[in-house]
Order: structure tokens, then C-alpha cells, then sequence
């Protein structure tokens, strides 16, 4: 299985707090909106067939079941299911959550979705290479996939580990282990060879002093990728 227990145990441990936007899950309530309205306007998710494939406690799940895509979520982490799949009755949010791989999935609905998410999920597992392809087998031709992730620089280690962790403070220590970053450029070559093509790049950066996320252009810490599956 393409998953690290210790990853698994870690997100578990703290699947109760994923809807508590004072937790340590402040950072993707922030960025959630952000990330969701440059998947929207690259891949107008109303009436879509949509897979988010890490989706932990649903939260951008849930979001792109309001702008009306047909939602599955998928993780490895049951707890944090459970905390997503009581969400969404809360919410009424209509929603399908499985416990599985996404290449478990990718083996009995290929080709079954317009499209597919994995965002701040290919940072934490032994083969982001093994997903990419899950991915890129999952979606439709003419399709869009959606990456986000962490890129690995001097810079990166700073802000996402020394920064987010130790100085401010905004998300566990030891959440993110600088070995497992990826370069845009690596991500690039797990999608060619995926059969995916690069249709967009994007930095997001974080201003300490306002506290505001935003989109820019800058790749050198968090970045997101969009890609399209030939039709």
C-alpha cells in the first residue's frame, strides 16, 4: 500500500479537530477558498463528476460539492472519513467517501471522472509518482487533475518547516518531513510520464504580517498544478 503508517497515525490522531478552523487545520480552511476558485475557473465544477483523491476530513470536498460536482472523496485514514462523512450530514452535503487507495480505485473506475484533486497529499506518501499515475488513469479524456504541494529548496524548508511549525506555530511539528518535497520539475516528469499535460502553474505564498494567503507566481515553497488527459 502507498501510504506511510506514521503519516496515517499522525492525521488520525488529530481527525477530530479537521472542521475546527482555530485548529491545526487553520491553514487549509484558509487557503481552501483559494485553491477551490482556480479549480472552478479552470474546470467549471457544476455538474461534474469529481474525485478528490486525499481528501482527509473533506474539506475542499465539501466545497466542491456546493458549486455542484458529484464529490467523491477518497483516503486512507478512516477516522478522518468518519469525522468527513459526519460533516456532510451536517452540512447536507452530498457526498460519496471511501476508504481506499487511489489506485485500488483508479483499477475499478477508470476513466470515470471529469475530474480529479490531490492537494497537499503527494508530500506525504513513499511513491507521489504511484498517485500522479492513479490520477491521471482516473480522469476522463480531456479531463483536468489538480496537484498541489510543496516544492523542496532551501527557501521551502524556512517557511513550510522552521517557519509553519516552529516559529509560528501554524501546524504541528514534524507534519512535513523536507525529504519528501517535491520540484515542480519532478512533478513535471511524474505527469508527462503519466500521459498528463501541464496546462497551468501557480505559487502560493503566505504574508506573516497580514496573515493573508494568496495566488501569485511564485513556485519556490507551495505551488498547485494543473493538468489536462489528452481526449
Amino acid at each position: 500500500m502507498n501510504a506511510d503508517p506514521l503519516e496515517l497515525k499522525k492525521f488520525s490522531d488529530i481527525a477530530h479537530q479537521w472542521w475546527d478552523p482555530t485548529s491545526e487545520f487553520r491553514p487549509l480552511h484558509e487557503i481552501n477558498p483559494l485553491r477551490l476558485e482556480w479549480i472552478n475557473s479552470r474546470a467549471p465544477l457544476a455538474g461534474k463528476t469529481v474525485v478528490d483523491v486525499g481528501c482527509g476530513g473533506g474539506i475542499l470536498a465539501e466545497s466542491m460539492a456546493k458549486k455542484g460536482a458529484n464529490v467523491t472523496g477518497i483516503d486512507l485514514s478512516e477516522k478522518a472519513l468518519k469525522v468527513a462523512d459526519l460533516h456532510s450530514l451536517e452540512s447536507g452535503a452530498q457526498i460519496r467517501y471511501e476508504l481506499i487507495a487511489a489506485e485500488e480505485l483508479a483499477a475499478r473506475e477508470p476513466g470515470q471522472f471529469d475530474v480529479v484533486t490531490c492537494m497537499e497529499m503527494l508530500e506525504h506518501v513513499p511513491d507521489p509518482s504511484a498517485i500522479v499515475k492513479a490520477c491521471a488513469q482516473l480522469v476522463k479524456p480531456g479531463g483536468h487533475v489538480f496537484f498541489s504541494t510543496i516544492n523542496r529548496n532551501p527557501k521551502a524548508y524556512l517557511h513550510a518547516i522552521i517557519g509553519a511549525e516552529y516559529l509560528l506555530r501554524m501546524l504541528p511539528k514534524g507534519t512535513h518531513d523536507y525529504a519528501k518535497f517535491i520540484t515542480p520539475a519532478e512533478l513535471a516528469q511524474f505527469t508527462r510520464f503519466a500521459g498528463l499535460e501541464i496546462a497551468g502553474l501557480k505559487g502560493m505564498g503566505f504574508n506573516p504580517l497580514t496573515k493573508i494567503y494568496s495566488l501569485n507566481s511564485d513556485t519556490s515553497v507551495n505551488y498547485l498544478v494543473a493538468c489536462t488527459k489528452p481526449a
